[in-house]
Protein backbone atom coordinates (compact mmCIF):
# COMPACT_ATOMS: atom_id res chain seq x y z
CA UNK A 1 0.00 0.00 0.00
CA UNK A 2 1.32 3.21 -0.98
CA UNK A 3 2.36 5.79 1.73
CA UNK A 4 0.15 8.62 -0.53
CA UNK A 5 -2.79 6.36 -0.25
CA UNK A 6 -2.18 5.70 3.33
CA UNK A 7 -2.05 9.62 4.20
CA UNK A 8 -5.22 10.00 2.39
CA UNK A 9 -6.89 7.64 4.45
CA UNK A 10 -8.90 6.26 1.31
CA UNK A 11 -8.31 2.66 2.22
CA UNK A 12 -9.98 3.17 5.79
CA UNK A 13 -13.97 2.09 5.78
CA UNK A 14 -15.29 5.52 5.66
CA UNK A 15 -14.37 8.78 7.83
CA UNK A 16 -16.71 10.27 9.63
CA UNK A 17 -18.74 13.44 8.18
CA UNK A 18 -16.87 15.77 10.62
CA UNK A 19 -13.41 14.56 9.13
CA UNK A 20 -12.95 12.39 12.88
CA UNK A 21 -11.04 9.23 12.69
CA UNK A 22 -12.83 6.12 11.91
CA UNK A 23 -14.97 4.71 15.29
CA UNK A 24 -12.26 1.70 16.05
CA UNK A 25 -14.91 -0.97 14.82
CA UNK A 26 -13.29 -1.23 11.80
CA UNK A 27 -10.60 -3.18 12.88
CA UNK A 28 -11.19 -7.07 12.55
CA UNK A 29 -12.79 -9.46 15.78
CA UNK A 30 -10.61 -10.38 18.13
CA UNK A 31 -9.91 -14.27 17.87
CA UNK A 32 -7.41 -15.01 20.82
CA UNK A 33 -7.07 -13.71 24.17
CA UNK A 34 -9.26 -9.98 25.16
CA UNK A 35 -8.99 -6.47 23.44
CA UNK A 36 -11.51 -3.58 24.39
CA UNK A 37 -14.74 -4.52 22.48
CA UNK A 38 -13.30 -7.59 20.87
CA UNK A 39 -11.38 -5.46 17.93
CA UNK A 40 -7.85 -4.53 17.39
CA UNK A 41 -5.06 -4.89 15.03
CA UNK A 42 -3.59 -8.41 16.26
CA UNK A 43 -6.86 -10.42 16.35
CA UNK A 44 -3.99 -13.45 16.73
CA UNK A 45 -2.94 -12.00 19.63
CA UNK A 46 -2.67 -13.31 23.50
CA UNK A 47 0.12 -11.69 25.77
CA UNK A 48 -0.95 -14.57 28.35
CA UNK A 49 0.42 -17.08 25.54
CA UNK A 50 3.84 -15.95 26.78
CA UNK A 51 2.92 -16.31 30.59
CA UNK A 52 4.97 -18.97 31.39
CA UNK A 53 8.18 -17.01 30.12
CA UNK A 54 7.40 -15.39 33.80
CA UNK A 55 8.92 -15.99 36.39
CA UNK A 56 6.64 -15.97 39.58
CA UNK A 57 6.53 -12.78 40.76
CA UNK A 58 5.98 -10.82 37.13
CA UNK A 59 3.18 -13.58 36.55
CA UNK A 60 1.04 -12.37 40.24
CA UNK A 61 1.69 -8.33 38.75
CA UNK A 62 0.21 -9.00 35.73
CA UNK A 63 -2.86 -11.43 36.67
CA UNK A 64 -3.41 -9.22 39.14
CA UNK A 65 -4.71 -6.16 36.88
CA UNK A 66 -7.26 -8.40 35.55
CA UNK A 67 -9.12 -8.91 39.37
CA UNK A 68 -12.35 -7.72 39.52
CA UNK A 69 -12.30 -3.71 40.70
CA UNK A 70 -14.31 -2.87 43.45
CA UNK A 71 -16.43 0.53 44.24
CA UNK A 72 -15.04 4.15 43.89
CA UNK A 73 -12.95 5.41 46.62
CA UNK A 74 -11.96 9.20 45.88
CA UNK A 75 -14.94 9.85 43.76
CA UNK A 76 -18.09 10.85 44.88
CA UNK A 77 -21.16 8.73 43.42
CA UNK A 78 -22.48 12.05 42.13
CA UNK A 79 -18.76 11.94 39.74
CA UNK A 80 -18.75 8.87 38.91
CA UNK A 81 -21.01 9.28 35.48
CA UNK A 82 -19.01 12.43 34.29
CA UNK A 83 -15.61 10.16 34.91
CA UNK A 84 -16.94 6.93 33.20
CA UNK A 85 -18.09 8.87 30.31
CA UNK A 86 -14.66 10.95 30.34
CA UNK A 87 -12.44 8.00 30.10
CA UNK A 88 -14.93 5.91 27.87
CA UNK A 89 -14.71 8.83 25.68
CA UNK A 90 -11.24 9.40 25.74
CA UNK A 91 -10.34 5.74 25.11
CA UNK A 92 -13.12 5.04 22.34
CA UNK A 93 -14.61 2.61 24.42
CA UNK A 94 -18.23 2.00 24.04
CA UNK A 95 -19.23 -1.34 24.50
CA UNK A 96 -17.45 -4.47 26.88
CA UNK A 97 -15.63 -5.40 27.13
CA UNK A 98 -13.78 -2.55 28.80
CA UNK A 99 -10.20 -1.69 30.45
CA UNK A 100 -11.88 -0.50 33.75
CA UNK A 101 -9.82 2.80 33.38
CA UNK A 102 -12.41 4.86 35.45
CA UNK A 103 -11.83 2.20 38.24
CA UNK A 104 -7.56 2.54 37.68
CA UNK A 105 -7.44 6.08 37.67
CA UNK A 106 -9.81 6.21 40.72
CA UNK A 107 -7.44 3.90 42.74
CA UNK A 108 -4.78 5.84 42.11
CA UNK A 109 -5.69 9.01 43.58
CA UNK A 110 -7.47 7.24 46.74
CA UNK A 111 -3.87 5.30 47.16
CA UNK A 112 -1.68 8.90 46.37
CA UNK A 113 0.19 7.41 43.75
CA UNK A 114 0.81 10.35 41.95
CA UNK A 115 3.54 11.37 39.77
CA UNK A 116 5.95 13.80 41.88
CA UNK A 117 5.33 16.82 40.05
CA UNK A 118 2.33 19.22 39.36
CA UNK A 119 2.49 22.42 36.89
CA UNK A 120 3.03 25.40 38.69
CA UNK A 121 -0.44 27.28 37.75
CA UNK A 122 -2.24 24.57 38.69
CA UNK A 123 -3.76 22.75 41.64
CA UNK A 124 -3.00 19.02 42.64
CA UNK A 125 -4.12 16.40 40.35
CA UNK A 126 -7.06 15.32 42.87
CA UNK A 127 -8.46 18.53 42.49
CA UNK A 128 -7.99 18.97 38.70
CA UNK A 129 -9.55 15.81 38.65
CA UNK A 130 -12.73 17.43 40.58
CA UNK A 131 -12.80 20.41 39.30
CA UNK A 132 -12.48 19.12 35.44
CA UNK A 133 -15.67 16.34 35.82
CA UNK A 134 -17.49 19.55 37.65
CA UNK A 135 -16.56 21.84 34.21
CA UNK A 136 -17.83 19.06 32.14
CA UNK A 137 -20.85 18.60 33.96
CA UNK A 138 -21.76 22.34 34.22
CA UNK A 139 -21.13 22.72 30.34
CA UNK A 140 -23.37 20.16 29.13
CA UNK A 141 -26.14 21.44 31.49
CA UNK A 142 -25.63 25.23 30.46
CA UNK A 143 -25.92 24.13 26.71
CA UNK A 144 -27.84 21.11 26.55
CA UNK A 145 -29.81 20.37 30.43
CA UNK A 146 -27.82 17.69 30.73
CA UNK A 147 -25.06 16.09 32.57
CA UNK A 148 -22.02 14.87 30.45
CA UNK A 149 -22.41 11.65 31.05
CA UNK A 150 -26.12 12.02 29.39
CA UNK A 151 -24.76 13.88 26.38
CA UNK A 152 -25.18 12.17 22.73
CA UNK A 153 -21.64 10.65 21.73
CA UNK A 154 -21.14 13.46 19.25
CA UNK A 155 -21.41 16.15 21.70
CA UNK A 156 -18.92 14.87 23.97
CA UNK A 157 -16.59 13.94 22.00
CA UNK A 158 -16.82 17.64 20.97
CA UNK A 159 -16.88 19.13 24.58
CA UNK A 160 -13.34 17.11 24.78
CA UNK A 161 -12.07 18.48 21.95
CA UNK A 162 -12.86 21.80 23.53
CA UNK A 163 -11.20 20.87 26.35
CA UNK A 164 -8.08 19.86 25.02
CA UNK A 165 -7.74 23.06 23.27
CA UNK A 166 -7.79 24.46 26.14
CA UNK A 167 -11.26 26.23 24.92
CA UNK A 168 -13.43 26.38 27.84
CA UNK A 169 -14.34 29.04 30.46
CA UNK A 170 -16.62 29.80 33.30
CA UNK A 171 -17.70 27.87 35.89
CA UNK A 172 -15.28 25.18 36.65
CA UNK A 173 -13.20 26.17 34.12
CA UNK A 174 -11.89 29.44 35.58
CA UNK A 175 -10.25 27.77 38.23
CA UNK A 176 -7.33 25.84 36.21
CA UNK A 177 -5.30 26.45 33.41
CA UNK A 178 -7.73 24.52 30.63
CA UNK A 179 -5.19 22.82 28.27
CA UNK A 180 -2.82 21.55 30.86
CA UNK A 181 -6.26 20.08 32.88
CA UNK A 182 -6.69 18.23 30.02
CA UNK A 183 -2.72 17.09 30.18
CA UNK A 184 -3.22 16.25 33.76
CA UNK A 185 -6.53 14.07 32.91
CA UNK A 186 -4.60 12.16 30.23
CA UNK A 187 -1.55 11.67 32.01
CA UNK A 188 -3.61 9.14 34.25
CA UNK A 189 -5.98 8.08 31.78
CA UNK A 190 -3.23 6.85 29.38
CA UNK A 191 -0.77 5.48 31.77
CA UNK A 192 -3.73 3.00 33.51
CA UNK A 193 -5.04 2.10 30.17
CA UNK A 194 -1.74 0.61 28.79
CA UNK A 195 -0.60 -0.49 31.87
CA UNK A 196 -3.43 -3.63 31.23
CA UNK A 197 -3.22 -6.83 29.32
CA UNK A 198 -5.89 -6.11 27.38
CA UNK A 199 -5.05 -3.00 25.95
CA UNK A 200 -1.32 -4.84 25.40
CA UNK A 201 -3.56 -7.47 23.23
CA UNK A 202 -5.03 -4.76 21.31
CA UNK A 203 -1.65 -2.98 20.20
CA UNK A 204 0.27 -6.64 20.02
CA UNK A 205 2.89 -5.54 23.12
CA UNK A 206 4.12 -8.85 24.46
CA UNK A 207 4.44 -7.84 28.18
CA UNK A 208 7.22 -8.26 30.26
CA UNK A 209 10.29 -9.44 28.54
CA UNK A 210 11.88 -10.59 32.39
CA UNK A 211 13.17 -13.20 32.70
CA UNK A 212 12.43 -14.02 28.53
CA UNK A 213 14.50 -11.24 26.72
CA UNK A 214 14.48 -10.31 23.18
CA UNK A 215 16.27 -12.08 20.52
CA UNK A 216 15.58 -10.42 17.48
CA UNK A 217 16.30 -6.73 16.30
CA UNK A 218 15.14 -4.48 13.30
CA UNK A 219 11.05 -3.80 12.04
CA UNK A 220 9.29 -5.88 9.98
CA UNK A 221 7.16 -9.42 9.64
CA UNK A 222 10.70 -11.18 9.25
CA UNK A 223 12.14 -9.88 12.75
CA UNK A 224 8.91 -10.97 15.02
CA UNK A 225 9.74 -12.55 17.93
CA UNK A 226 8.37 -16.01 18.57
CA UNK A 227 5.69 -14.76 20.67
CA UNK A 228 4.63 -12.00 18.29
CA UNK A 229 1.83 -11.59 15.86
CA UNK A 230 1.49 -9.68 12.57
CA UNK A 231 -0.79 -6.87 12.31
CA UNK A 232 -4.06 -7.54 10.68
CA UNK A 233 -2.71 -4.31 8.36
CA UNK A 234 0.68 -3.43 7.63
CA UNK A 235 0.62 0.69 7.57
CA UNK A 236 2.40 3.09 9.74
CA UNK A 237 -0.34 3.99 11.98
CA UNK A 238 1.52 7.27 13.36
CA UNK A 239 1.35 9.52 10.16
CA UNK A 240 -2.24 7.90 9.16
CA UNK A 241 -3.16 9.53 12.68
CA UNK A 242 -1.31 12.35 12.50
CA UNK A 243 -3.28 12.86 9.03
CA UNK A 244 -6.54 12.14 10.60
CA UNK A 245 -5.92 14.81 13.70
CA UNK A 246 -8.74 17.14 13.60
Amino acid sequence: MSRERIRSGEHLPGRRADGQPPHPSWLPRQRRGITPQMIGRYPDFDVFDAADSWDPVTRRVVEARLAPRGPLRFFSVEQEPALRAFCDTVTAQDAEPRVPVAEMVDAKLADGRLDGFRFHDMPPDPETWRLVLRGLDETARERQGVSFARLEVDRREQLVRELQRGELSGGAWDSLNVKRAFSVCMRAVLSEFYSHPWAWNEIGFGGPAYPRGFMRLGTGVEVLEPFERPGASDEDPVPMAGELEP
